[in-house]
């Protein structure tokens, strides 16, 4: 079963890459997420879609959302990946895609990780899905373009 627009995102706790532990519904009535599932730290495609997040990030920010990315690579793996590219937000790791099944972005050709992004309201609705594995800077468009109609609301 896959998340889908309307519905209240579920809620996980998940290890950071900095050794502490986010729930999801510490950011509700505070924050909106954009909750970014990719396939693997440090390979070609979920480089170039970490560092779009990292570029965007102010404007994140500015919009009142916090970005996350989740991924099956461990802590210390993601700690890596962040130092090594000044990834500013948080890295979550989800060993044995728990949270990944939850969610419905299992994988792609049957074999990888799919690579799938939710914008997720304050009120922890799901406003907007986006599904691509090729479509790496658009993950970041798409999910800009959501959350600034949703502070225009």
């Amino acid at each position: 079963m896959s998340v889908k627009v309307g519905d209240q995102a579920p809620d996980f706790t998940l290890p950071a890459q900095n050794g502490s532990t986010v729930s999801l519904s510490s950011f509700r009535g505070n924050k909106a997420v954009v909750l970014y599932f990719y396939p693997k730290d440090d390979t070609p495609g979920c480089t170039i879609e970490s560092c779009a997040f990292r570029d965007q990030y102010e404007v994140f920010k500015a919009a009142g959302a916090e970005v996350v990315g989740i991924s099956g690579d461990s802590s210390d793996s993601h700690q890596k990946f962040a130092s090594k590219h000044n990834l500013p937000f948080i890295l979550l790791s989800d060993k044995g895609d728990t949270v990944r099944k939850v969610y419905g972005a299992t994988t792609a050709f049957g074999l990888i990780p799919g690579r799938v992004t939710y914008v997720i309201d304050q009120a922890g609705v799901v406003q907007y899905v986006f599904d691509s594995m090729l479509n790496f800077k658009g993950h970041v468009e798409e999910a800009l373009k959501t959350l600034q109609q949703l502070t225009v609301k």
